[in-house]
């Protein structure tokens, strides 16, 4: 393994693990010695190689796809990213209260969060798009149908639903 792949591949543990909240003896302790802090740091600096087969334990541990982890490939291993949803404000501002409710105050609530008030068209994550669909009980797919059917999202979000659906 080349030492900037290596460096790589650490870097990407680390990542996982400090969005877990974890620190290097927090890994030990969790997995009550099965991950030495000072292995996992080892690998994580890229001064140790890491076995296919300890790299799998080591993501079954962090509860993440061992693709996840290897350097080169992109979140979710997507080959390019899937379209932005855009919610199209201004139409949103006509669909009736009763049906948009939920969608016009969580709009307005990331629009305050990121002090965005263009007043015409946000950008909202997949996890965002996630959430609406709790909200409206409903799959993400059917939700996005729906929002397309108002003209509150663009027919291309489709495909960021599919992508998000394989």
């Amino acid at each position: 393994m080349s030492s900037e792949y290596a460096k790589q591949l650490g870097a990407k543990l680390r990542a996982i693990r400090t969005q877990q909240g974890l620190s290097l003896h927090g890994v030990e302790e969790k997995s009550q010695g099965r991950w030495k802090a000072v292995v996992v740091g080892s690998y994580e600096r890229g001064d140790r190689a890491v076995t296919v087969q300890r790299l799998a334990e080591l993501a079954d541990f962090y509860g993440v796809p061992v693709q996840e982890l290897l350097p080169g490939t992109t979140p979710g291993g997507a080959a390019e990213p899937p379209p932005k949803l855009v919610l199209d404000l201004e139409r949103l501002a006509h669909v009736p209260a009763e049906k948009a409710g939920p969608l016009q105050r969580y709009a307005a609530t990331i629009q305050s969060q990121r002090g965005d008030y263009n007043g015409k068209v946000l950008s909202i994550r997949q996890d965002d798009l996630r959430t609406l669909a709790v909200i409206y009980d409903q799959s993400p797919s059917v939700l996005t149908e729906q929002l397309i059917g108002w003209g509150v999202l663009d027919a291309d979000a489709r495909r960021a639903v599919q992508h998000e659906d394989l």
